[in-house]
């Protein structure tokens, strides 16, 4: 099936008022330091953490008007996000990770978020690149 034949609406007959597949605005691999961690050192330095957010919301004037105001200003939200994850301190990753939700729906317009995060050095005997948490919220 075809999804631009699906699309009438507002721009030349190809943009929907209402979208069926929700515009997105990724963020990959924003790294900062921070602490999270239920062992003892964890909680006495911070360690390498990567976060991942895909943001919902309509993009559909943005992609008209090709004004700034019009979408959601990602540098705002990862200076945010980075502001949570160096400033904060979290013992289990489930929780970072829904407070960067918490953050980053602040702005009105975003419908939902998707926030993966990981540790880049997990504290664990075993061979693994990284440990981490991918939740989904919405309003």
């Amino acid at each position: 099936m075809d999804i631009s034949s699906n699309r009438g609406g507002r721009s030349g007959g190809r943009l929907p008022d209402t979208h069926p597949v929700p515009d997105r605005i990724e963020i990959r691999g924003l790294r900062a330091l921070g602490v999270c961690g239920v062992l003892p050192e964890e909680q006495q330095r911070p360690q390498p953490l990567e976060v991942d957010l895909v943001i919902e919301a309509d993009l559909a004037e943005a992609g008209t008007t090709d004004d700034l105001v019009d979408t959601i200003d990602y540098a705002v939200t990862i200076e945010a996000v980075e502001r949570v994850v160096a400033t904060e301190r979290f013992r289990l990753l489930e929780r970072l990770a829904t407070r960067l939700a918490e953050v980053v729906l602040v702005d009105e317009r975003i419908s939902a978020v998707e926030v993966v995060v990981r540790k880049l050095r997990p504290p664990v005997a075993h061979h693994v690149d990284t440990t981490g948490v991918r939740i989904v919220r919405g309003r």
